[in-house]
């Protein structure tokens, strides 16, 4: 990947494609290539909207080779929903074809000067941007089987859904999996909405004739390709607890712990969380005639997602997650899980965050829009969000725009962004995450309940602030790390708990560049991500004001622990004191 490929959609009305040489910017990928664009090029005061913003569409350093869990693509930009940096994460097939098609990068530059709508193909011959007005407000799904009947069947597409158009805040960018379904989303900070304002509705991708990636020591590569194979197999969590019952296997978990926020962050249990939970979803999904094991991309061995099937035997939705489970689940008071896997369908159509969705959801429903445990009026929200109604609009501004739009004062966001599944008050280290991510509320920054609550890689007393700042700290740079070379985070429990499989996954990036890779190589790495992305935010006017969680976490407390959060902000301040 020795390529960007840059296209100005400003032109003289003409898109113009460059393809360019990596540089500067050699030697990176995923996060710290997105993050490394982002913070040199666009004016951190810009309109996230406008002309200046970038979107970046990033492969991670090891996608299009033959690394186990290394099809992760990073999509960059200033987020309209926080104002600040913004680095998505998604899985699915593009980011593997992008690679072996020879970029590193793709950069959408400038703003079109019509309402013109463009698709973008890719091949090995080269690109081609053309308007196609006929896929305007085309929902996800409808759009890829369209694409299918133009492209054929071994395409992967990057798309946004009527919500990217419309240009709303919690808009997400829509990867295809294996199936070429469009179920991967890069769903936080409204990355769909800036693909949106680029007047960009697909990039098609066709490697055909384009060889694997290969790695500079190919021996060595293979070798600990296979060790780390290995230990990711012989881990409880991503040998056995991932495969069988997903992500949402934490469901009963984290409502058991007291940790599961319900009824927009009012308790840590919910009644119904055995009905949601990811024992449940497997047994339903094997009945049905769905996967309740399955891989998002080619060469995940983890394979924590599946396939939903409705009471008719009828494939309806990817496996939802955890993360979507408890946002349109208990957040919302509903435990039932079709409607919840209704709207991770409607989601993932109109092009939206699951997260940021059940969220406003939960705060119109504290509101009085609807009762909780609604699910019809749920699914009602999202189709207003879908037809960009009035209401859908302010919906799909996020929860903390629902809130000022309603007068709720318990809005659960850090930096307009709305928190996952933890409640900050029982997992005290995901708080400082939240609090202090340079992307807003986000569990995938610093993934604090692996100590807090599972107990991999350490135990660090979840009810008590003490090391949860260090614990956060950690975890950031690691994380950021992570992010950039294609990997899936969830490799994370296996090589903290595993030392032998922590040194396969540095010998994989050794042999790869041909270099010999440390531990601290990770932790260099991490921090460069980490300060481009706080220095872009401090440019923009963030400050350690902004690095805080709403004041009512600080107040009320929160059953059954009856706990608030203790982590001063004077320890807040000292995370990014390395």
């Amino acid at each position: 990947m020795d390529k960007i490929l840059r296209i100005d959609m400003g032109g003289d009305g003409n898109p113009e494609v460059k393809e360019v040489l990596i540089g500067e910017y050699e030697g990176l990928g995923g996060r710290a290539l997105t993050s490394g664009i982002i913070a040199k090029e666009v004016p951190p005061t810009c309109h996230a909207l406008g002309a200046e913003n970038k979107l970046v569409i990033a492969p991670g350093l090891l996608s299009g080779t033959t690394a186990a869990m290394s099809g992760r693509i990073s999509v960059g930009c200033k987020s309209p929903l926080t104002g600040g940096i913004k680095e998505a994460n998604a899985g699915g097939q593009p980011s593997q074809m992008l690679a072996r098609l020879g970029y590193a990068a793709i950069v959408l530059e400038g703003k079109p000067k019509t309402d013109d709508l463009y698709k973008v193909f890719i091949n090995k011959d080269g690109v081609q941007v053309t308007v196609d007005n006929s896929l305007r407000m085309m929902t996800n799904y409808d759009l890829i089987d369209k694409m299918k009947n133009e492209y054929g069947e071994k395409i992967s597409c990057i798309s946004i859904g009527p919500a990217g158009e419309m240009k709303m805040c919690s808009a997400s960018v829509a990867c295809t999996d294996m199936e070429l379904r469009p179920t991967r989303h890069a769903g936080r900070g409204g990355v769909g909405a800036v693909m949106g304002a680029k007047g960009v509705k697909v990039i098609i991708l066709d490697d055909a004739g384009m060889p694997m990636r290969s790695p500079k020591d190919p021996e060595k590569f293979k070798n600990a390709n296979k060790r780390f194979v290995n230990g990711l197999n012989s881990h409880a969590v991503t040998g056995e607890g991932l495969p069988a019952y997903g992500t949402n296997v934490l469901t009963n978990i984290l409502s058991e712990v007291g940790g599961y926020p319900t009824y927009n962050f009012k308790q840590g249990s919910f009644d119904g969380a055995a009905k949601i939970s990811g024992e449940t979803q497997a047994e339903t999904e094997t009945a049905r005639g769905g996967l309740a094991t399955h891989g998002c991309h080619r060469g995940c061995v983890i394979r924590c997602s599946g396939i939903f099937h409705d009471k008719d035997g009828h494939y309806l939705t990817k496996q939802p997650e955890y993360e979507t489970v408890w946002a349109h689940g208990g957040n919302c008071g509903i435990d039932d899980l079709d409607t919840v896997a209704m709207l991770d369908f409607l989601d993932d159509n109109y092009g939206v965050d699951t997260i940021e969705m059940g969220n406003a959801i939960a705060v119109a429903m504290e509101a009085g829009l609807a009762e909780f445990g609604d699910g019809e009026a749920a699914s009602n929200f999202v189709d207003e969000v879908g037809k960009g109604t009035h209401l859908g609009r302010i919906l799909g501004s996020g929860a903390a725009v629902v809130a000022r739009a309603f007068g709720v004062e318990r809005a659960p966001v850090v930096k307009g962004q709305a928190m996952p599944a933890y409640d900050p008050r029982a997992v005290q280290g995901i708080g400082v995450t939240y609090a202090t991510s340079p992307m807003g509320a986000d569990h995938t920054a610093g993934y604090a309940v692996a100590q807090n609550v599972l107990k991999v890689g350490g135990d660090v007393d979840a009810l008590k602030p003490e090391g949860q700042v260090e614990l956060s700290r950690n975890l950031q740079i690691a994380t950021a790390a992570i992010d950039s070379t294609g990997m899936c985070l969830f490799i994370a429990f296996a090589i903290l708990d595993q030392p032998e499989t922590f040194q396969a996954l540095l010998d994989i990036i050794g042999a790869y560049a041909g270099v010999e890779f440390t531990a601290d190589g990770v932790t260099v790495l991490g921090k460069k991500v980490l300060t481009d992305e706080l220095d872009f935010n401090a440019r923009a006017g963030f400050t350690h004001a902004h690095a805080r969680l709403p004041s009512y976490f600080k107040t009320e407390v929160f059953p059954p622990h009856n706990v608030t959060f203790e982590v001063t902000d004077e320890e807040l301040d000292q995370v990014f004191k390395w």
